[in-house]
């Protein structure tokens, strides 16, 4: 900025003098009002610089004598007080505005200077030393171009903060590049926002026009009229970005030259292209698809805010680069996901280092209807997808999107059937254990993940890499960790099973941990069905595995019982709670005698008739009924308990009622044939024939 002087005295009286911030109701009648209070805020001034002469009237810089803040104040005469309300009125909601790329209006209020006998509206500003014109100025003294990186980081926030002010239907009016503030070496603000009744203020223009002409070159030609629309704000900042393209080679006046020549002939603006691109000017590419659209005569011929943010950012300029820095404002990434699956997964890979649009980009996809997101298998996103959770593992929003994402995508893989090729890396298997471990604490994220892990791990070979990566002992870890957490319990059980099914026992020692845990689990949710249906299901893959030691065999079996009795509704737990007693009753005398013990309320034996008399007609019920039976059959010592109960004549119903089932017969002929063979005579009582059995269990009477 042009420092016209340094003045160290206080602010005189005038218009930087304000009452109270309002006018009074002697000013609102249109009289005069000395002023009480010196400067902004009634704090006492001191003027530091002068800055050169705007558009709209001459800017100070000043500083608060208490706090040392600085302000830039800007003093625009009115030509009366109408005018001056009229304004005020029309500022006042941007003092309103919130947008890190905006420097809002930090006060605005009208002032009567009596020397002047004139009315002045005062907008107060926040102070910033640097603004691309600075840049610009410095390069062309270098000579040199500006850094790509640093001019794409601008633009993101340049543009943002005009997507937020046309979305809400504001325009600048005054977008040049002294009026975008570089708060910091990689943060930029708009400032210096016009209104409408300043900028058609006719006489005041033309003043300003005939001081310095160059002022307003960088104006649409319409708003030289007093035309102003979003598509003047466009021009205005085509106008920025050839300045910032071709610093490096024009001068501050050819480049104001060029600017007013574009008025009427655009075709000027080739040539220039051309030499930047001769120059090879970074970012060139961008720049001949985007100057040409933004400058163009006629305001309905520009292209608008949202076409500017894709041609900038969109596949054409952004792939082989990547933009780094600053948070890519959610506007912007907005108007680059519109695009299809394609275009976004790109768009994913290209700011693959940004978390926040990985994250609306996968919002976006969620959203997507599943005929554009290439269901029922999408091999192209889930690597996408998985790139991502890899590189933010830490981020554990993205991997919560992530895992929702790839959880919509293989649920409907899996209802759309089978032929769906699925295909699956061990880099898959370790990005969802790595994150699992990093973020041990979240519930919601070891639900997604193990309900994910749940549908690869149907897969053999998978089911062993994840054992051999270490799955088994975060189960554990987890069921131990969250007992009480209902749904981590459900989805860790889910996993388990899924795990145990056809796998080859990687580690049977760890395995053997699991039916204590699974104990547990069903005393902490006693009521809970589904919990008992899913532990069932998994006691009877450990048995079947032979992973319950011989001391927990009797507490399986009293687990699988008691959870039958109040569940036999479910038939899905009554079969895996039979098969599990089945396989126990099948290596263990133990566990048999444990089935047919008499408890409170009946035996094993009491409740498996009750279980064939609700399910006598669902062979697969009665076909596990019949195996647990003929594995007690097998053990001597039980046939008469058997007997007793009357298993013979359940087995012989099962025999006639299912003669086509070959194993079902098979089953019900063994457990008939092993009560035939117990209740036979043996070779010494046909010896004694006739002899009278004691019936006190004495040895039979003598001949």
């Amino acid at each position: 900025m042009n420092s016209e002087g340094e003045n160290s005295s206080f602010l005189p009286p005038g218009p930087w003098a304000r009452s109270t911030g309002s006018l009074g109701p002697e000013a609102q009648a249109g009289a005069p009002e000395a002023p009480q209070l010196a400067g902004h805020k009634g704090q006492l001034q001191m003027i530091l610089q002068e800055l050169s002469p705007g558009a709209l009237g001459v800017n100070v810089v000043v500083e608060e004598t208490k706090t040392k803040v600085k302000h830039v104040i800007k003093q625009v005469q009115c030509i009366d007080h109408h005018h001056a309300s009229q304004a005020l009125e029309e500022l006042r909601p941007l003092l309103q505005l919130q947008h890190p790329y905006i420097s809002t209006y930090e006060e605005v209020f009208q002032m009567w200077d009596s020397e002047a006998s004139s009315m002045f509206l005062c907008l107060v500003m926040e102070y910033s030393p640097e603004s691309f014109q600075d840049v610009i100025e410095a390069k062309r003294k270098e000579k040199a171009t500006i850094d790509s990186e640093w001019l794409r980081s601008m633009l993101v926030q340049v543009l943002d903060a005009l997507e937020y002010l046309h979305r809400l239907d504001i325009l600048h009016r005054n977008l040049k590049p002294s009026n975008i503030a570089l708060v910091s070496q990689n943060h930029c603000k708009l400032q210096d926002l016009g209104c409408h009744t300043l900028m058609t203020h006719r006489a005041k223009w033309n003043i300003r026009s005939e001081e310095d002409p160059c002022k307003k070159s960088w104006m649409a030609p319409e708003a030289l009229s007093f035309s102003f629309s979003q598509k003047s704000d466009i021009w205005s900042l085509g106008c920025i970005i050839l300045d910032l393209a071709s610093c490096s080679f024009l001068n501050g006046t050819e480049a104001m030259y060029l600017r007013k020549s574009l008025h009427q002939q655009p075709d000027g603006l080739r040539a220039i292209l051309e030499t930047i691109e001769e120059r090879q000017v970074p970012l060139a590419d961008t720049f001949s698809l985007l100057l040409p659209a933004m400058l163009q005569i006629n305001p309905s011929d520009r292209i608008t805010i949202t076409d500017v943010i894709r041609i900038s950012f969109g596949r054409i300029s952004l792939k082989s680069s990547t933009l780094h820095g600053p948070v890519i404002p959610e506007a912007v990434t907005n108007v680059l996901l519109e695009g299809n699956m394609a275009s976004i997964l790109e768009l994913m890979q290209t700011f693959s280092s940004h978390p926040e649009v990985q994250l609306r980009a996968m919002k976006k996809l969620m959203t997507m209807p599943e005929d554009q997101l290439g269901l029922p298998w999408p091999p192209e996103l889930v690597e996408v997808v998985v790139t991502t959770m890899k590189q933010h593992e830490r981020n554990l929003d993205v991997q919560l999107c992530a895992c929702t994402l790839l959880l919509r995508t293989l649920g409907q893989a899996l209802v759309q059937g089978t032929d769906a090729k699925v295909s699956w890396d061990s880099s898959f298997s370790s990005v969802l254990l790595g994150t699992l471990r990093t973020h041990s604490d979240s519930t919601q994220l070891i639900i997604k993940a193990y309900s994910l892990l749940t549908i690869i791990s149907s897969h053999e070979s998978v089911s062993q890499e994840l054992q051999k990566a270490g799955l088994c002992v975060l189960l554990l870890q987890h069921l131990n960790s969250f007992l009480q957490d209902r749904d981590v319990c459900l989805s860790g059980l889910g996993l388990l099973w899924v795990l145990l099914v056809d796998a080859v026992i990687m580690n049977r020692e760890l395995l053997e941990k699991f039916p204590a845990l699974v104990a547990q689990v069903l005393a902490t949710h006693p009521a809970d069905v589904d919990m008992a249906e899913a532990g069932c299901a998994v006691l009877w893959l450990l048995s079947l595995l032979g992973c319950i030691r011989e001391e927990q065999l009797e507490e399986v079996v009293v687990l699988f019982l008691r959870n039958i009795w109040p569940n036999q509704g479910r038939v899905q737990l009554v079969n895996n709670a039979y098969r599990g007693l089945a396989s126990l009753a099948k290596v263990s005398e133990l566990a048999a005698f444990r089935v047919v013990a008499l408890e409170e309320g009946g035996s094993g034996l009491s409740l498996l008739q009750e279980t064939y008399q609700l399910y006598r007609d669902d062979s697969e019920v009665v076909e596990n009924l019949c195996m647990l039976l003929a594995h007690l059959a097998s053990y001597k010592d039980i046939l008469p308990e058997l007997e007793y109960s009357g298993i013979r004549t359940l087995a012989q119903d099962i025999q006639d009622r299912f003669p086509s089932s070959l194993k079902l017969v098979s089953y019900a002929k063994e457990v008939l044939l092993s009560l035939d063979t117990a209740a036979a005579p043996s070779p010494g009582d046909r010896e004694l024939p006739g002899a009278a059995c004691d019936l006190s269990g004495g040895l039979p009477a003598p001949p």
